[in-house]
């Protein structure tokens, strides 16, 4: 709009002739740059009539368009033949390089009249186009400043969310591509989206390849990663258990021919299953094997007790007597704590009838006594289990 309301805007007149062509936004466009060839002088190369022509301009006389829209209507008219473009896409170009495909003698008459526009590409004596194919181009090369229509950048991101900038990044290449084959084809928006589907199918692969662990070399001097070893043994897995595991790791996979991708998370899985076992067989042993210096009882060991009604102090009093004892007869045997029950219940026993003898007549039987504890043999001392029961 002029900046003066008592100055009316310039009108936008174009043929409906012209219009029915070529198409309506064509003909809007290629009618406003009329006013170019009235008030600029052409620079003449090659046979034909350049003008110049800012973005800035077109914008600010054209400002029902963006310059999305004037890039695609402007390119447009480049691939329908009407116009020939010598500057980059407006996407990217402060002005438009352009000129008329016709030679200088007829063009600006050709836009002041309402006549059909004609390239001069076209022979003057080529027959109309058959009614049984109405509208249909011929095929045609790829032109230098070829750029896909924006209904083409909306539907590649909707229906595929590829970004406008990615596909723009691959005009280049396609453009440089095709020109070089020297092809033609009817239909150049089509094989450009299925080049920008191709590449971008690509690049989430190669973006999926980077996110993956890089393969590691497993040799003889592999060791697990700090994280690895800190789970272990905040796990409570010993460290020397850990690092003789590794040899013994490292043998089985260099024989599978592969190390796995996770190779940390399936030491980590070693090892805990290996630590189940050794710790269970320490536990639970079936092989007979000689009391050591710190041996302690289990804790089941207390509990049965605590049911026989033995003071666990008095067994704790003879914990070393019992480690000497054993140490001294060099014997081997496959449960200490059995050893351990039998060797309290023992000295429970005598203690209580040392206590009873105190307290009767030597020889008699006191009231309510069934006889004397001495009347009893160690063996029956040692074979009670009544404490069990």
């Amino acid at each position: 709009m002029s900046e003066s309301s008592l100055v009316p805007e310039r009108q936008l007149v174009f043929s409906p002739t012209l219009a029915a062509t070529i198409g309506l936004e064509e003909a809007v466009l290629l009618q406003h740059l009329q006013q170019v060839f009235e008030h600029q002088a052409a620079s003449e190369r090659g046979g034909y009539a350049w003008y110049r022509v800012s973005r800035e301009h077109l914008l600010r006389t054209l400002p029902f368009w963006d310059v999305e829209a004037l890039h695609r209507v402007s390119r447009s008219l480049a691939d329908k033949g009407v116009l020939r473009i010598e500057s980059p896409p407006l996407l990217s170009c402060e002005e438009l390089v352009f000129a008329v495909n016709e030679s200088t003698q007829r063009a600006p008459a050709a836009l002041s009249s309402g006549a059909p526009f004609a390239p001069s590409s076209a022979p003057s004596s080529a027959p109309p186009p058959s009614p049984a194919t109405p509208g249909r181009r011929s095929a045609g090369l790829l032109p230098v400043h070829w750029a896909p229509s924006e209904d083409l950048l909306q539907l590649l991101s909707l229906n595929h969310n590829i970004p406008r900038q990615f596909a723009l990044d691959q005009l280049e290449d396609f453009v440089f591509y095709w020109r070089e084959r020297g092809e033609t084809s009817h239909a150049w928006e089509n094989k450009f989206r299925q080049h920008v589907l191709s590449r971008w199918r690509h690049e989430q692969q190669s973006r999926a390849e980077a996110f993956q662990a890089p393969q590691v070399a497993l040799d003889k001097h592999w060791q697990p990663s700090a994280d690895a070893m800190d789970i272990m043994t905040r796990g409570g897995i010993e460290r020397d258990f850990i690092e003789q595991a590794i040899p013994e790791f490292v043998l089985y996979w260099r024989e599978r021919g592969a190390p796995p991708k996770e190779l940390n998370s399936k030491f980590i899985q070693h090892i805990r299953m290996q630590w189940a076992r050794y710790t269970s067989s320490l536990q639970h042993s079936t092989e007979p094997r000689r009391i050591s210096d710190d041996w302690q009882p289990s804790a089941d060991v207390f509990d049965i007790l605590q049911l026989s009604h033995i003071d666990a102090d008095f067994a704790r009093s003879l914990l070393p007597e019992f480690i000497v004892y054993w140490k001294d007869s060099n014997q081997a045997h496959t449960s200490w704590n059995s050893k351990f029950l039998q060797h309290v219940k023992y000295h429970w026993a005598r203690r209580h009838q040392l206590a009873q003898t105190d307290n009767t007549h030597a020889g008699y039987k006191g009231p309510g006594q069934s006889g004397r504890t001495r009347d009893k043999s160690l063996e029956e001392h040692l074979s009670d289990t009544s404490w069990a029961k």
